[in-house]
């Protein structure tokens, strides 16, 4: 079975056609139809069916695409690795950074990693765990920082860095500003972060554990410019932690509402898979949010 082979299904279903990843590639189409075909022959399944749009996999070629993504990932992890250990900077890395890592950790680490590491190749993902989970155990992200839900699965190892105090937030103005306690706000509507799988799950049990009916959620976010968005032009109330109010940009049009109960904290997290070691770089990386975080918690 050859690499190039697996790059070209890879690429085939990343371009949606055979057409389409050869002028990617820069190849001639009958090459990729050949190793396509070659490598169905090799497998004796199926991998592609042709529709009105390009090609789409078949639920066989779907099983083996998730173990070729696997393999090719760890062999261009694996050059990269000895690259780096003979002393190399170049790369490439694919992260997940929920906001409040983004607003709390991001500046100091990627200012002390692009200094050691100036050549490796960023790929950024805004998101939370639940969006980025899949990639995780797949191999395609490296590592996440952020929030986590509560039972990880156990091809994912979590180490927690960082603790975070949040608080409920509405735009400036709003008619539940001053509220004094959860009961006051059991009639609002509310924005869920997206930081669990099941939205009900975060700030649920929230309001149960103090003997209040469940809030009322009408909008699921996936990005602090959703947050923003939304509150800024609605009387809908979020909880996120509390640095969320140190950005300039936020506390000129938001304010924190006061409640009297105490709101449980919510742990920030490396998140890799299990068993597997980070390359150099994304291990160095990984120290310096550790480092940010360390030095965030000592201010």
């Amino acid at each position: 079975m050859k690499l190039s082979a697996l790059q070209n299904l890879i690429t085939v279903v990343e371009r949606g056609s055979i057409r389409a990843a050869a002028r990617h590639l820069d190849v001639a189409q009958p090459v990729i139809t050949r190793s396509i075909q070659d490598l169905e022959r090799e497998l004796k399944v199926v991998l592609f069916e042709r529709g009105k749009k390009g090609v789409v996999l078949t639920p066989l070629g779907k099983i083996f695409l998730r173990r070729v993504t696997m393999a090719t990932g760890e062999l261009r992890r694996a050059q990269e690795e000895l690259d780096q250990l003979r002393g190399e900077t170049s790369g490439n890395l694919v992260i997940g950074l929920s906001m409040i890592t983004q607003i709390t950790l991001m500046p100091s680490a990627l200012r002390q990693f692009r200094l050691r590491y100036p050549e490796v190749s960023l790929d950024v993902i805004d998101t939370v765990f639940p969006g980025i989970e899949s990639s995780l155990k797949e191999g395609t992200t490296d590592f996440y920082v952020g929030p986590v839900v509560e039972n990880v699965p156990s091809e994912l190892e979590v180490e927690q860095i960082f603790s975070t105090q949040r608080v409920i937030f509405c735009r400036k103005g709003h008619p539940l500003a001053h509220a004094k306690s959860l009961s006051d706000l059991v009639d609002a509507e509310w924005i869920t972060a997206s930081v669990t799988t099941k939205a009900q799950d975060e700030i649920g049990p929230l309001f149960t554990q103090h003997g209040l009916p469940p809030p009322k959620l009408v909008m699921q976010a996936h990005s602090g410019l959703t947050y923003m968005t939304a509150l800024a032009n609605s009387d809908l109330l979020i909880m996120l932690p509390e640095m969320w109010n140190r950005l300039p940009i936020w506390s000129s049009m938001f304010q924190a509402i006061e409640v009297s109960e105490a709101l449980p904290e919510r742990p920030i997290c490396i998140v890799q898979r299990t068993g597997l070691p980070l390359i150099p770089a994304a291990e160095y990386f990984c120290d310096m949010f550790r480092r940010a975080a360390g030095n965030f918690n000592s201010a």
